[in-house]
């Protein structure tokens, strides 16, 4: 029996097997009007596809809680009444496919307010320019030199903030969704409040672990106060910022320590999985991506923590997915730009690995 082909249980959820779609921003809603932020069929399509291909999981990519917090204004979000019902037929066909979903909720911080990635390669958008707005982030420190310097959250904002993730997770459970996961990571704004990198507040949302982890603590708890007790909730995070574990480099950032104190945290307020990622808060950091280059963080998780693991990047091959799986390294891997080149990479996997492929009724003849 193949390990990645087995079915995992979180709480009452059974996700039939062990790989997962990750949240892969398209940048293909409307930018403003009525259906700002909405899903369209690009979205139904992007995701049935993966569907149909025997993914166990798919999450919908980074959605934001505001409109502020948009990487691009072409980005998803689920603030209102619309978008959660154009949410519904994204949520009731993944279901009919086999594939359990799960939604991202995400606000982007310092990071928020540029252009799609395939015009000038996302580059940020000045405040009123195509669509763009001012920034907002923990303190007053641009991602880049051509990014606009965020507005530093005041207290009230940061309570208003914590109520908007919840009151997205309470539209995503209406909307179909059986997974919820909050975007820690990736230099967006959970992340920037993590690290010390970015993180140069005085208050009490600062300084300490303690008070740089504070925020991402208050969503998470507010988050899991109205997601169903029955139903799992995710945490994204980035292990690293990859600055610390490079000894050229003197500037302090989030480490592996930070991930796995910050796990145990995760896991005594309701998070039943760490999605373990790394990078992006610091665009000049020196990563040497090799294939499974972020395992090794997951499996520290694993071994250190009870928290159920999901390990993320360069995750190409089944024979792969599956020892990482198999070792006990991971309990899921999660595939992206791998699945945008190939959709049924899933059902391939199952193949090759002698497990049976969950192909739709249409694909028998094939």
């Amino acid at each position: 029996m193949s390990a990645l082909f087995e079915p995992f249980d979180l709480r009452s959820v059974t996700v039939p097997n062990r790989v997962w779609m990750a949240p892969m921003c398209q940048y293909s809603a409307a930018p403003d009007g009525p259906d700002q932020g909405a899903p369209t069929d690009w979205h139904l399509a992007h995701l049935g596809a993966r569907a149909a291909g025997g993914v166990g999981l798919a999450l919908v990519e980074a959605t934001a809680v505001t409109p502020e917090g948009r990487i691009s204004p072409y980005d998803l979000g689920l603030w209102n009444d619309r978008q959660q019902e154009a949410f519904t037929r994204l949520t009731r066909f993944l279901s009919e496919q086999g594939t359990v979903p799960g939604i991202q909720l995400a606000h982007a911080g310092r990071k928020a307010s540029t252009e799609r990635t395939w015009v000038d390669r996302g580059a940020p958008l000045a405040p009123g320019v195509n669509h763009g707005w001012q920034p907002l982030g923990p303190s007053p420190m641009p991602f880049t030199d051509g990014h606009t310097t965020p507005d530093e959250l005041s207290r009230e904002q940061i309570a208003e903030l914590v109520r908007q993730f919840a009151d997205s997770a309470r539209r995503a459970h209406e909307a179909g969704f059986r997974v919820v996961e909050v975007h820690g990571a990736h230099g967006y704004l959970i992340n920037e409040f993590l690290s010390p990198y970015t993180n140069h507040r005085t208050d009490e949302y600062g300084g300490s672990f303690e008070g740089r982890t504070r925020f991402a603590l208050e969503v998470v708890e507010a988050v899991r106060a109205v997601w169903p007790e029955e139903l799992p909730l995710f945490f994204r995070t980035s292990a690293t910022d990859w600055l610390s574990e490079n000894t050229e480099d003197d500037r302090e950032g989030w480490i592996g320590d930070d991930t796995v104190r910050l796990a145990k945290e995760l896991h005594a307020r309701g998070v039943d999985l760490l999605d373990t990622s790394t990078g992006g808060n610091a665009p000049d950091a020196r990563i040497q991506a090799l294939p499974g280059f972020q395992v090794p963080f997951a499996e520290r998780v694993r071994k250190e923590t009870d928290l159920p693991v999901a390990a993320v990047g360069l995750i190409t091959e089944p024979r792969q997915a599956e020892q990482i799986v198999a070792s006990g390294r991971a309990d899921a891997v999660l595939l992206g730009r791998e699945l945008l080149r190939r959709p049924y990479w899933a059902n391939e996997a199952a193949v090759e690995l002698d497990a049976e492929p969950r192909r739709p009724v249409q694909y028998h003849r094939a």
